[in-house]
């Protein structure tokens, strides 16, 4: 392997000890003990929380904001889409036409989403009162790594820049917002089983 690889391969390593350190910390301190009295199903509420709770239609801020909400799905599925890319290119492995142009396309399309998402967030006074610099870096470093995983996949000459890019976004992961990743499934789980536990998830038709 180049230098640039094993740059970006140390900073995988580093993300993934780090994020291992957050998933072990939050197995230890388990679940909150509630003193209410059961109303409900926790296991309904859990999994309520992971599947019909994340429809847009139960969900005021998606539901409003249809555009904005589309464009957060687009730049989350481009981000694991980019993130297959650049492990299956760290290893070497030479991906055919197809492949390359797809992964490329869909890597544009979350650039563009993340830059539509940014720019919403600039402007918007309420979301830039509720922004600090860290959701500003985490999005601009996310659109350029994806603008740049499809840039690499159709000019092949940025491939060292483009693992230096890289290994920045997963020092940055477990730091910032980013770390929303682990984070993001123990929310779930926990609002699950306290709106479970109360008997409000999963919700029942009138």
């Amino acid at each position: 392997m180049h230098w640039y690889q094993w740059i970006a391969s140390g900073a995988v390593a580093i993300c993934l000890i780090v994020f291992a350190t957050h998933f072990v910390r939050l197995i230890r301190l388990g679940s909150p003990k509630d003193y209410s009295k059961k109303a409900g199903s926790p296991a309904a509420g859990i999994v309520y929380s992971f599947t019909s709770a994340m429809d847009p239609r139960n969900k005021e801020s998606a539901f409003l904001h249809l555009p904005i909400y589309t464009a957060g799905i687009i730049f989350h599925i481009a981000t694991f889409a980019s993130l297959i890319t650049f492990f299956i290119l760290l290893a070497n492995f030479q991906p055919g036409p197809s492949f390359q142009i797809a992964a490329a396309l869909i890597a544009f399309s979350g650039s563009l989403a993340g830059l539509i998402i940014l720019i919403k967030r600039s402007l918007d006074k309420k979301l830039r009162w509720l922004s600090n610099p860290d959701d500003y870096i985490s999005n601009l470093l996310v659109t350029i790594f994806q603008l740049f995983t499809g840039l690499t996949l159709l000019l092949p000459v940025l491939y060292p820049a483009y693992m230096l890019l890289a290994a920045l976004l997963f020092l940055y992961m477990p730091v910032g917002k980013l770390k929303h990743i682990i984070y993001f499934f123990a929310a779930r789980y926990h609002l699950g089983l306290f709106y479970g536990w109360r008997n409000v998830w999963p919700l029942r038709k009138a």
